[in-house]
């Protein structure tokens, strides 16, 4: 069955209902501009930069400044809400419940989409290589370049 505009808002609804629950489970609170912040990474599947955030803000909210916007990225980060791609230097929302697993994500060069993966198994190969290597993750993110379908079906053009 298609999805309809209301679906999708009930499904916004409910992860966004759902992430304010984790953050009181967890002592914090899922202010009326997180929560807001928090909708426009799930909405825009690529992710988003702390700027093209408060942009979007200020649409509702014109008194907004950056400093907000980055407080409530690094309290999302920290609830394990969203993740920040070093790579692009965008932030995206969190697909996954768990985080005891580091997280893949795949990060298209050519569009910047980014496709967040839980694989344990790999993880865990990739763990151990780089503890042979006498190394370890030094974060939750480990980001991979890996083409996009689309992006893999419509190449760019070469001179």
């Amino acid at each position: 069955m298609p999805a309809t505009a209301s679906s999708h808002a009930s499904d916004e609804q409910t992860f966004l209902d759902e992430a304010a629950l984790h953050c009181r489970q967890r002592g914090a609170s899922l202010t009326p501009i997180r929560r807001q912040v928090l909708a426009l990474l799930r909405r825009q599947a690529g992710g988003l930069k702390a700027y093209d955030l408060l942009e979007r803000i200020k649409v509702a909210h014109p008194s907004v400044s950056p400093p907000t916007v980055y407080r409530a990225l690094d309290f999302l980060i920290e609830q394990g809400l969203a993740h920040k791609i070093g790579r692009t230097n965008q932030f995206v929302a969190c697909n996954h419940d768990c985080h005891d697993v580091a997280g893949l994500f795949l990060v298209c060069p050519q569009c910047g989409r980014v496709t967040e993966l839980h694989d344990e198994a790999a993880v865990a190969a990739l763990s151990s290589t780089l503890e042979s290597a006498g190394h370890t993750l030094a974060g939750p993110e480990i980001e991979i370049s890996a083409m996009c379908r689309s992006c893999s079906a419509h190449p760019p053009a070469r001179d």
